[in-house]
């Protein structure tokens, strides 16, 4: 084929927020320009079997990973795949489901790079790593709301896999390209807006953010800054992106990227684009996060520029 899908990876634990990066992602690209692959889907037991044997979704042992990796293998040279389907709300497995990849696939999961086959197949690779405690009240709430668990059964399924964060999730952070941390301000996990720090790894091109910055205008850089700083013992970049980014900065590193990349233009708008940065917060409103906003539109850089490198 002359053209091959360009795959993002994003991997991160459960309820690190990797779904709602994921659907603004979508959204700067395009829905339909898009296929969204879980990796929960991989699963080899059930809910059921799985408290029967005593083993987490997170250990490897747990997941058909040599399924997942073949797929993503064909998947990435345009093939279709018959996926199969684990349905949260049941915690059983669904009829599976053909799949032809569109020009972008987005992957997430818990265990997208737990194997170097399967780490071959990305193009850009992603690990969200939010601080401890807040992915507790985000897994509380969502498991709660969505899956019909009690708060005091979501925290005692969180202390049985830790063990499994620890060994078989966490260390694949050293894979990504881009490390996405959203923490609260003052450490108060209570807070509607988060703070971002992304750091930025050597192994793909970033965009120049420090001709960006100073590009910016001059109430541009208090909410956006660039530093250096070392990660798992290894030098790299750190955007910080506070919360009180203004829509007009957004908009501004928007078409400062627009501008870099020409084919970028046809996913930008001068006006930007309202629907990626939205989350829906604690009581259920939707919210509106320009960090969050930012780093979607990044990562979605990334993807587009992929294209001009392997196309």
């Amino acid at each position: 084929m002359t053209h091959r899908p360009i795959i993002l990876g994003i991997v991160g634990d459960s309820a690190a927020g990797k779904t709602t990066l994921t659907r603004g992602i979508a959204q700067v690209l395009g829905p339909e320009n898009v296929t969204v692959i879980c990796t929960d889907d991989y699963h080899r037991y059930d809910r059921k079997q799985r408290a029967e044997i005593g083993i987490t979704a997170l250990h490897p042992d747990c997941n058909h990973l040599d399924i997942m990796q073949q797929h993503l293998t064909l998947l990435r040279t345009g093939q279709p795949i018959l996926k199969p389907i684990y349905n949260h709300s049941t915690g059983k497995f669904d009829p599976p489901e053909y799949i032809k990849p569109n020009k972008f696939v987005i992957v997430e999961g818990l265990l997208g790079y737990s194997t170097r086959g399967a780490r071959d197949c990305y193009d850009v690779k992603v690990y969200l790593a939010p601080p401890e405690e807040l992915r507790a009240k985000w897994k509380v709430k969502r498991d709660t709301m969505k899956r019909g668990y009690t708060e005091a059964q979501v925290l005692k399924e969180m202390e049985k896999r830790e063990p499994d964060s620890e060994e078989f999730i966490r260390p694949q952070r050293k894979w990504a390209d881009v490390v996405v941390t959203f923490y609260p301000p003052s450490n108060d996990i209570n807070s509607s807006q988060l703070h971002v720090r992304l750091v930025l790894r050597p192994t793909i091109p970033h965009p120049d953010f420090l001709a960006i910055i100073d590009q910016g205008s001059p109430n541009f850089q208090p909410a956006v800054r660039l530093g250096l700083d070392r990660d798992m013992g290894k030098p790299v970049d750190v955007l910080e992106i506070d919360s009180h980014a203004t829509k007009e900065q957004v908009n501004e590193l928007e078409m400062i990227l627009c501008n870099e990349m020409p084919n970028l233009k046809d996913f930008c708008s001068p006006e930007g684009d309202p629907d990626i940065g939205k989350l829906v917060g604690t009581t259920g409103e939707l919210l509106q996060s320009y960090p969050l906003a930012l780093t979607q539109l990044l990562i979605a850089y990334h993807m587009i520029k992929a294209t001009n490198i392997y196309q």
